[in-house]
């Protein structure tokens, strides 16, 4: 078969795949159409490639005849994508002796993931070790016939193409395929006698935080809570950064029980129960709600099973409930309002009656207002509550909203796009104005009264926004360098604003309009 019939087929067969299992809303984040890529130069069907990361040389279908390959076209801001990370390792474990191959085709969505740097970034925080090519241009995905993030094809040994399939949720069927298509690349004689080897980059942080996602000030308490996400704990430190509690063990689990033996895995978000004795921790990875007890030193589950749910109108008993990607939570009184990234919802905890619920959105991927139960949200990854109020950074509408709390209220838009690939850095009022995949929100008090901080993620910026105007500033930040790089999370003790700078590996404090920014020393007990 020739590589342009090889491409064909590939193209043809997108449309078969997709009929092998339904998707769900929400599963995969369609891009709108792209001019036609340059003509595929003869066997080199990853031309066009700006870059690559985690391997020596640039790879060549013909450098990988005689191997199994499932090439993973995603981008990192996208959740469906991140979604699908566990599931290309679980295949790489699986594998691992066998003349099978991965290879990550990053086709950026936002202008930030079009830089190969950040990309390489993105690539160490979520561990991935098979190569990836920088594909700014879409040539690799156009040659494909890629149509959504997470597109994935297979390539059988003798580089013929197996099938496509696109969205998340599909191990089984892709373990399956893999499977026949090494038992009949052995029957044909095409399998290679072993697999290839790449150097993966290695990520070693040098400080004592990995990739921050969140942090929480308790202005009472006088302590923060660091969401070391990356090293799998939450560190609670003095204002000053002395670490006095180490929350996790530090390996990847998900285990109940006392604070050393504890395992999360990729904690984010963060609310204190109103006695502060009780730390609400969003566990991202293992899509479940976790408290730790900070008297009795001890960790245990609220809701989730370990397992990514689909159910988006579950209601009911919390611990039974399959959750998907809970990014941040707020507690409200005696309510935990819950960021349900994976969802594209807002969900609802009753800590009286330990039930939980849809509190707001279907699950389709958009950005619409109105009354709770019919409005739609965009991977909500950052919350910040008033009372009445929780707001929150829409992250892929790149959009600040509000959703009331009283279950008959509204969710409104205050400042954003409302469109998906409405994206940028202006300071306008509204709707004119535009962030890039904005993470968290927190509210701080301006020269005018209150306002909602934005950690504007991909702009390496800190926005404010006037709730009543929607009128929007970036901060002019002094004293730090260098800047921030991807800030993700956000909190105020009431006077100082805490930063979780997450790919600087570090927590930046600032007064409230961004003056006297210094980098917070995080010390580790000696051991």
């Amino acid at each position: 078969m020739t590589t342009t019939t090889r491409l064909i087929a590939v193209a043809a067969l997108v449309a078969l795949f997709l009929c092998t299992l339904p998707l769900t809303a929400g599963e995969a984040d369609a891009k709108p159409e792209a001019e036609a890529a340059e003509p595929l130069r003869a066997g080199d069907v990853f031309a066009g490639a700006k870059g690559w990361i985690n391997t020596a040389e640039p790879i060549t279908l013909e450098k990988l005849k005689g191997h199994v390959v499932l090439v993973d076209f995603w981008t990192y801001c996208c959740i469906n994508c991140i979604h699908v990370i566990p599931d290309l390792k679980f295949l790489e474990e699986k594998y691992k002796d066998q003349p099978f191959v991965v290879i990550g085709v990053h086709s950026g969505k936002f202008d930030q993931e079009k830089n190969t740097d950040n990309i390489r970034t993105a690539v160490k925080r979520y561990g991935i070790e098979h190569p990836v090519a920088v594909d700014n241009d879409f040539a690799i995905w156009q040659r494909f016939g890629a149509r959504s993030w997470p597109t994935l094809v297979l390539i059988d040994s003798a580089g013929q193409p197996v099938g496509s399939i696109s969205g998340e949720g599909h191990r089984q069927i892709l373990d399956q395929a893999i499977a026949k298509t090494l038992e009949k690349g052995r029957a044909d004689g095409t399998l290679a006698a072993k697999p290839l080897v790449f150097a993966p980059e290695k990520h070693v942080a040098e400080g004592p935080l990995s990739f921050p996602g969140k942090v929480l000030a308790d202005a009472v308490g006088k302590r923060l809570f660091i969401a070391d996400t990356a090293h799998n704990r939450i560190l609670e430190t003095t204002p000053d950064g002395a670490v006095t509690r180490i929350i996790g063990s530090g390996k990847a689990g998900f285990e109940d029980g006392a604070l050393d033996a504890a395992t999360f895995n990729e904690p984010q978000g963060m609310t204190l129960s109103e006695d502060r004795q009780t730390l609400y921790v969003c566990d991202r990875l293992n899509h479940a709600l976790r408290a730790v007890d900070l008297k009795a030193n001890t960790v245990r589950t609220l809701s989730g099973t370990g397992d990514q749910g689909r159910d988006r109108k579950y209601s009911g008993v919390a611990k039974g409930a399959a959750l998907n990607s809970p990014w941040d939570v707020e507690r409200v009184g005696n309510v935990l309002i819950i960021a349900m990234a994976g969802h594209h919802q807002i969900w609802r905890y009753d800590l009286a009656t330990d039930t939980i619920h849809q509190h707001a959105g279907t699950g389709a991927e958009s950005c619409i207002d109105g009354p709770l139960l019919t409005s739609t949200f965009s991977q909500p990854s950052g919350l910040a509550a008033d009372g009445e109020k929780v707001y929150l950074a829409d992250s892929e509408d790149s959009t600040i909203r509000s959703v009331t709390v009283d279950v008959m209220g509204t969710v409104e838009s205050l400042a954003g796009s409302e469109d998906l690939f409405g994206f940028g850095l202006k300071d306008a009022n509204g709707k004119d104005a535009l962030f890039q995949h904005p993470l968290c929100v927190e509210i701080i008090t301006g020269a005018k009264g209150k306002l909602i901080a934005v950690a504007d993620t991909y702009n390496h910026v800190i926005r404010t926004v006037d709730p009543l105007t929607g009128d929007t500033a970036t901060l002019k930040v002094t004293g730090l360098e260098p800047g921030f790089f991807e800030p993700s999370g956000l909190s105020s003790d009431g006077k100082l604003l805490y930063v979780a700078d997450t790919n600087r590996h570090r927590i930046v404090v600032m007064n409230h309009d961004g003056t006297d920014a210094r980098v917070l020393t995080v010390t580790l007990p000696a051991k």
